[in-house]
């Protein structure tokens, strides 16, 4: 039996929807994972005392904000 809400969206445009929610959920898990990487880098360029690459990954985590 075929309903017929008044509000209801075609099909297509469901699925675009939900793709591009799908989308940017990946990409906000994708950043918080990279930033989390960038923040561990960081603390082990710190113990090293390592300047150039605390300042290459501190460049690139505010980019990223």
């Amino acid at each position: 039996m075929e309903r017929n809400l008044i509000n209801s969206r075609p099909q297509p445009e469901v699925d675009i929807m939900d793709s591009k929610l799908a989308e940017m959920v990946l990409n906000k898990a994708l950043r918080d994972f990279r930033k989390e990487q960038i923040r561990k880098e960081i603390d082990q360029s710190l113990q090293d005392r390592n300047k150039e690459a605390f300042l290459q990954l501190t460049e690139e985590l505010k980019n990223m904000s």
